[in-house]
């Protein structure tokens, strides 16, 4: 069994199965043990817990979830790993290792032929290129899922527990808010990577929240108005709402939606808060009688 934390071992790895680390697919390979046991313990594994991974780079994640956890699915696009990590993951039986785009896979049926219909929790070192992709692919699906524990790009985590107002504060901010309960547990150096990428990463845990965090009729329609909010954040919210008018409403319409709602139309989308756009949201949703 290999120390994949090591950075002899690692070194020693990729040269005897002639890897190059590629930029392509963002690899930064995590090298630190301290790190790995912050990942594994946020994660809170069981040993019937059933974990899916992204992005499996040299195992060695995958190694410390499968010790842990009944079942890891794990998807890695890069396949000149395929020899490494016939080496380094054969020990567990409890991992099945896809190759390919995680992004491009049919995930729902990916996870019903793995985990059938149980709940599983994603734990991941995520290539930064793709973090917000593989966040919302999550998010907007369907899936039966409990937790989430990524490591990512500092700023990224930072703009996912963002409070409205802040320079933090975006789309993906409510997007993630709405369905899960975000935490950041540890901030990491650039240091722990091998490669060391140019920027600092975060630990960050999102629960899944038993109810959406507010009540809406229709959370679709709540989240185009939150990008049509976003587009151009020094908009105002009526004039960013009026360019798209959601439910063919005018823009006097609008603006007498905003004042019921209590909302001044001339507040930035990036200062209302998760209750006001549901509020805004099923206002604008409502038939005319």
């Amino acid at each position: 069994m290999y120390n994949l934390t090591s950075p002899r071992v690692v070194a020693e790895l990729l040269s005897r199965y002639n890897i190059k680390i590629s930029k392509k697919f963002g690899q930064n390979f995590l090298i630190d043990k301290n790190v790995m046991n912050k990942i594994i313990y946020a994660a809170d594994l069981k040993p019937s817990d059933f974990v899916l991974e992204v992005g499996t780079g040299i195992g060695a994640l995958t190694v410390e979830l499968a010790e842990r956890a009944e079942k890891v699915l794990t998807f890695e696009i890069d396949k000149t790993l395929t020899p490494l990590l016939h080496d380094t993951l054969n020990i567990h039986s409890n991992i099945n290792l896809i190759q390919g785009d995680f992004l491009k896979q049919n995930i729902n049926e990916v996870l019903r032929e793995n985990f059938g219909e149980r709940a599983f929790k994603v734990v991941a070192n995520v290539p930064y290129y793709i973090s917000t992709p593989i966040m919302m692919l999550f998010l907007e699906s369907d899936l039966n899922l409990s937790k989430v524990v990524f490591l990512i790009q500092k700023e990224v985590a930072q703009r996912i527990v963002a409070s409205p107002g802040s320079d933090e504060f975006g789309a993906l901010s409510l997007a993630v808010q709405y369905r899960m309960s975000p935490k950041i547990v540890a901030y990491v150096p650039p240091t722990v990577f091998m490669p060391a990428p140019k920027v600092d990463s975060a630990i960050i845990v999102l629960e899944r929240r038993l109810d959406p965090a507010v009540q809406v009729k229709d959370d679709k329609l709540m989240f185009l108005l939150i990008k049509a909010a976003f587009a151009q954040r020094r908009k105002k919210i009526l004039n960013a709402l009026a360019a798209i008018s959601p439910n063919e409403k005018t823009k006097e319409e609008l603006l007498s939606i905003l004042k019921n709602c209590g909302i001044d139309p001339g507040r930035r989308g990036e200062t209302l808060t998760l209750v006001e756009y549901g509020r805004v949201s099923d206002m604008i949703g409502q038939k005319a009688t």
